[in-house]
């Protein structure tokens, strides 16, 4: 299966993994998880504080990350802007990056996403692990969203225009359901 499209994983209840080789170096990866200009570009803005215990704030606008899209689905419309708060729980630059995804971390209500760069040659193994998804529509999305944003990055770092971001994110969340099944409950 190609690596640059190859579908998330369910890897236990509640988690989805996905990997992607991507053009390096490791260094120029790690800019893309962290500098909120360039993350903007492919998954969403927002401030970071590249620390344990530092606070991060994703904000997304995914109607803006690709021309000549699709309007989003109606249920998710409300979405046109959405800020998803965050506390950062590991950070070794430029190898991994994880934090609690829709708040604290210690709160222990929030899912948490983990980022492991490792180098290939010339290229980069990004490893994206988003856990403690509490119910299947979650994982749908959750599985279907990193498969649509992780094919905006290579793209962008190919030099490719990408895909709609709805339309490929709708077609997504089919196939998903069809491949995770209930297998993606918590």
């Amino acid at each position: 299966m190609n690596i640059h499209t190859s579908y998330g994983v369910v890897t236990e209840p509640g988690t989805v993994r996905i990997e992607r080789l991507l053009p390096g170096p490791v260094e120029r990866i790690w800019s893309y998880l962290t500098d909120s200009e360039k993350r903007s570009t492919w998954l969403a803005g927002g401030p970071m504080e590249l620390r344990a215990g530092g606070k991060v704030e994703n904000v997304f606008r995914n109607s803006q990350l690709t021309r000549n899209d699709d309007p989003p689905p109606a249920h998710l419309a409300a979405f046109a802007e959405h800020r998803v708060p965050g506390e950062i729980i590991a950070c070794e630059p430029p190898h991994l990056l994880a934090y609690s995804w829709g708040g604290a971390a210690e709160a222990g209500e929030s899912s948490e996403v983990r980022f492991e760069l490792e180098p290939r040659n010339d290229k980069v193994l990004l490893t994206v692990t988003h856990r403690r998804l509490t119910d299947h529509g979650a994982m749908l999305n959750v599985a279907a969203g990193w498969h649509t944003h992780l094919g905006i990055l290579a793209d962008r770092l190919e030099g490719r225009e990408p895909d709609g971001f709805w339309r490929t994110h709708t077609r997504l969340v089919g196939e998903y359901a069809e491949r995770i099944g209930s297998a993606g409950g918590a």
